[in-house]
């Protein structure tokens, strides 16, 4: 249906498109009015760039945040979907060993920081732009700054959907912000010695006078899961577009939080939640495996759309997958030409990104849902249910016109191996590996991980310092506070 204008604020309903509303309304068709608010992001962003590298050291930017004085222009802010849905940083992604790059094409390269994190050295591995921890806080910036000037907004019966369905998305966006954030400046969490690891800072306002300092592991988590789980109560079960988080998207957000950090009765219990309003897969048969971009963006098992930037180094023209990772597809298994294009000579590249294009998707999806649930189920020894999801997975998976033989066993040690077996090849170039190293080496799996560079083989063991990023030596400078060693 077409969109509703009652008042300023656009209305939709139905399943409008949100390629209809201001945001994606091409400057020479927008109102006067609508392009008057769309430069409250850019004003907003402006001040971003010229404060944001200094990590709220400065004066608070009273002229961008009085310019937020209505639920639309809230609304404005978190629909700025290049720097909220699509600018997710990319570092875990970068540092995994889903795929290489050839050394002519990584000697190419101009990012230097984006070539240290994949060499695994630590120093500078974010100079210049400061990206990965810019993108982060960024994303837990624009949630303060609605969720501090939405509670000066009365909410009543005229616009309790309105107002709930805005402050959760701020907490979604402010949670996800300190997940990544979180993922690549911290260690594993773990129970015995998250109170007392550092973790990266929390942002609790949008007062930049405030001076940044590391929270524990544990405080962190507490945090984000604290801002998930207030999106959930808040959010709608449906939104207009994957742009905007849903209460979907929250469940399966805290249940990957809850499965990073190995608590499996939360992580189970979360993935129910989500599975029990979306639990459908895509039938990857229904899928062209000849297209340049098999998926559709924003559609199919999507959740929410997060994205990277898609830096030079994870294009597809530069990053390769690993061969060995490429071999253990089954040939009956539609993954093996629906993920991945040859390029040459035993030499493929990925190209089943759920953003439909190449910047790489680091969002909820339902794929990851089943897996995060049967990972669970089977370490909580609930072996049957663990294979059901399994195998659910597995069917839509593979191709129809030949038998599929489903995961069977009663050992549990098997069926976990199952599991993880399918999220490695399920979920790569997704962000979730690198979690799931950290983790799992946490447990005890004492994974090495290799790459090759000019005849030289560089190794990172399990638990080793490189799996804490560097933070980037000018937040170091500016606040003082102690650098990942």
């Amino acid at each position: 249906m077409a969109c509703q204008q009652i008042g300023h604020r656009p209305r939709f309903q139905g399943k409008c498109d949100l390629t209809k509303s201001f945001l994606f309304i091409r400057p020479s068709l927008r109102p006067k009015k609508l392009i008057m608010k769309r430069n409250i992001i850019y004003f907003f962003t402006a001040v971003m760039a010229l404060l944001g590298c200094k990590d709220y050291l400065d004066a608070k930017p009273d002229k961008a945040l009085a310019t937020i004085s209505s639920l639309y222009d809230m609304q404005s802010l978190l629909d700025d979907y290049l720097r909220l849905n699509n600018q997710s940083a990319a570092a875990a992604v970068i540092a995994s060993d889903d795929y290489y790059v050839k050394d002519a094409a990584l000697n190419a390269i101009a990012q230097e920081g984006d070539k240290r994190i994949y060499h695994w050295q630590k120093g500078n591995q974010f100079e210049g732009t400061l990206d990965g921890w810019y993108y982060a806080y960024q994303a837990v910036y624009y949630g303060n700054a609605v969720i501090e000037h939405i509670t000066e907004l009365k909410r009543d019966a005229a616009n309790e959907k309105e107002w709930d369905n805005i402050k959760g998305q701020a907490h979604f966006f402010k949670g996800t912000g300190m997940l990544f954030a979180t993922t690549i400046w911290a260690p594993a969490y773990e129970e015995a010695t998250a109170a007392a690891s550092l973790g990266v800072p929390i942002r609790a306002s949008t007062d930049f006078n405030i001076k940044s300092t590391r929270a524990s592991v544990a405080e962190c988590y507490e945090q984000l899961l604290k801002d998930f789980k207030a999106a959930a109560q808040l959010l709608p079960v449906d939104q207009i577009h994957a742009m905007r988080p849903s209460k979907i998207a929250a469940y399966a957000m805290l249940s990957r939080a809850y499965l990073m950090m190995n608590k499996y009765t939360e992580a189970k219990l979360y993935a129910d939640s989500a599975l029990s309003l979306n639990d459908v897969l895509l039938d990857y048969n229904d899928l062209n495996a000849a297209a340049a971009n098999p998926f559709t963006a924003y559609k199919g098992e999507v959740l929410c759309h997060l994205a990277t930037a898609n830096p030079p180094i994870l294009n597809q023209s530069n990053a390769m997958v690993v061969d060995e990772l490429y071999q253990a597809y089954h040939v009956d298994d539609l993954r093996k030409t629906i993920f991945f294009r040859n390029v040459g000579t035993n030499l493929y590249t990925f190209k089943g990104n759920y953003t439909g294009g190449n910047a790489q998707f680091l969002g909820p999806a339902v794929d990851e849902l089943y897996l995060n649930r049967a990972e669970s189920l089977a370490r909580l020894n609930q072996l049957p249910l663990a294979l059901d999801d399994l195998n659910n997975l597995m069917r839509k998976r593979w191709n129809k016109a030949k038998v599929y033989t489903p995961y069977a066993s009663s050992d549990q040690a098997t069926v976990i191996g199952y599991v993880l077996t399918e999220r490695r090849k399920e979920l790569l170039m997704r962000g979730t590996r690198w979690t799931d190293l950290k983790r799992l080496n946490s447990l005890g799996y004492n994974i090495e991980i290799k790459r090759s560079y000019n005849s030289s083989l560089s190794t990172l063991p399990a638990n080793d310092s490189r799996y804490v990023m560097s933070i980037p030596e000018e937040i170091i400078g500016l606040t003082g506070m102690p650098q990942n060693p």
